[in-house]
């Protein structure tokens, strides 16, 4: 049997000994209790797709690849309604295959999705504790269906009862200690499906855009942005991106403009991209979040928001009937060079603004393939291409001043081995903060990929320097996240358990042995 390649954008891989697909619950159990027998370690993916984390290569050699994407099934399909917001899904679920599914069956319900791409699995991502652009992931799961080390079925939550319970898929925390959390960065067993909280669509929805006005000011910035998130003013996560992010995030788009709707060859497109995007996008930090409710409510919330921060920052509405009207005028006049530029920005944004109104898009993962000069491949092939990305994300105390002290020293730190730092402060809840930070390389070489994950291990100095710890680690951090101390020791503990042979995903948030 020819395997698949671990290779992935970190520049880590470990080999491996099988794979597997299993279509079903019943076939996971019957691979479980023979791995179980013969001592063959396996390693459960959802899609795959995971990247700048690990993708799909273990932590550790020689295991089976356990692949969940043809488990891909929304249980309760014929069910689903604006009065029963909740789909029961399994792995192979992705963003794409959930968001066609409501657009055509149930409109008026949305979800909280990532930019991790369309082809990525929302219960992969969720178990990850990945952020959507309404706050954790973690938040929109429970009643998980697990099969554990020994083979064995545990259905959390009050899920327990049974599917045909009315209390299964509704009430999220069931009775006695609440099991669920032990599920999420674990390697206890493999989740095979879990109720997923959908949205109901407000009767309007804008994003609004804040760019602050001088960098004097952004631990002021980000602590006016908590006040607004507790108050309820801004719905969603505040994203606070810094201008490498900013800028990085409309390149392809703007580029790709340049090229087919202005005729441009590749290289006076990408001449004059990067004077469109200074032009149209000049601020070191630029913050966005979403505002919904009905029109009075939307209204009362932007006039709270200016008068709160109109004075650090450009406060801008952006709905889609402004960006249908902004690119009609635009285009219209795209031969006058500062409004081509603005043009260019709104073809480029319009994606990205859908994002946070919970429609996915692989723009994101498009922009890096063209970075890399692949876009001949499918967003899901980025493994393939030379891009490499490793993401350090330390969670943060929602206090601007002590965030500002540790984002400028891991400048300095990325500084030191010649990286930039695209980077994103998420006020993610009402008390907590957590930074995506990605470094990008070209990993065909090896030096570069060498140079990259050393600065990687000196900014994960820096974050515990400040007493802080990254809320997601990749799969080749792992050795230098877990320890062994009084903690680890624990959870090393509960996998005797429910995982007492070690076989599922060894070293995976857990000591190895």
């Amino acid at each position: 049997m020819n395997l698949p390649h671990t290779d992935n954008v970190t520049g880590f891989a470990k080999s491996i000994s099988g794979y597997e697909m299993p279509e079903c619950r019943e076939e996971l159990i019957e691979l479980v209790t023979k791995s179980r027998n013969s001592g063959q370690t396996l390693f459960p993916i959802s899609t795959g797709l995971n990247w700048g984390y690990g993708s799909n290569s273990p932590v550790t050699e020689g295991s089976t690849i356990v692949d969940l994407s043809r488990m891909n099934r929304i249980l309760n399909a014929d069910e689903i309604s604006i009065d029963n917001p909740i789909a029961i899904i399994e792995p192979g679920v992705t963003q794409a295959q959930l968001s066609s599914f409501l657009t055509e069956n149930c409109p008026e319900l949305t979800f909280n999705v990532t930019g991790a791409g369309c082809d990525t699995s929302i219960l992969g991502n969720a178990l990850d504790r990945g952020v959507g652009y309404f706050g954790p992931r973690k938040e929109d799961i429970f009643g998980l269906e697990i099969i554990t080390g020994k083979g064995e079925i545990l259905r959390t939550g009050f899920r327990r009862l049974g599917d045909d319970s009315p209390l299964a898929h509704c009430h999220p925390y069931g009775l006695g200690p609440i099991l669920d959390g032990l599920f999420f960065q674990g390697n206890f067993g493999i989740v095979t499906s879990a109720c997923f909280r959908l949205i109901p669509r407000r009767p309007k929805e804008v994003a609004v855009s804040m760019a602050l006005r001088d960098t004097r000011y952004l631990a002021e910035f980000i602590d006016q942005l908590a006040r607004l998130k507790r108050d309820g003013l801004l719905i969603s996560v505040t994203h606070i991106a810094n201008k490498a992010r900013t800028q990085s995030t409309l390149a392809y788009g703007v580029t790709q403009y340049l090229e087919k709707q202005c005729g441009y060859s590749t290289a006076k497109a990408n001449a004059e991209a990067d004077k469109a995007i200074a032009l149209v996008a000049p601020d070191e930090w630029t913050s966005l979040a979403a505002v919904t409710g009905n029109a009075g409510q939307v209204r009362a919330a932007i006039r709270e928001i200016r008068q709160r921060v109109g004075r650090i920052a450009r406060v801008m509405v952006i709905t889609d009937t402004l960006l249908d009207i902004g690119y009609a005028v635009t285009h219209a006049l795209r031969f006058i060079p500062f409004i081509r530029a603005n043009a260019a920005a709104i073809h480029s944004i319009r994606p990205l603004h859908a994002l946070a109104l919970g429609i996915p898009t692989d723009v994101p993962i498009d922009n890096l393939l063209w970075k890399y000069g692949r876009t001949d491949l499918p967003a899901k092939s980025l493994d393939e291409s030379s891009c490499g990305l490793l993401f350090v994300n330390p969670a943060l105390p929602l206090n601007g001043e002590a965030v500002v002290a540790v984002v400028d020293e891991l400048k300095l730190v990325a500084d030191k081995h010649g990286h930039k730092l695209y980077m994103t402060l998420n006020i993610e809840t009402s008390t907590s903060m957590v930074a995506v930070i990605n470094l990008l390389f070209d990993r065909s070489h090896p030096d570069e990929t060498e140079r990259a994950h050393r600065c990687a291990d000196d900014m994960l100095d820096c974050i515990r320097r400040h007493g802080l710890e990254p809320y997601r680690a990749r799969a080749d951090m792992m050795k230098d996240i877990v320890q062994d101390n009084d903690y680890w020791q624990t959870i090393r503990r509960l996998k005797d358990v429910f995982d007492p042979d070690n076989i599922i995903a060894p070293g995976r948030y857990n000591l190895p042995t």
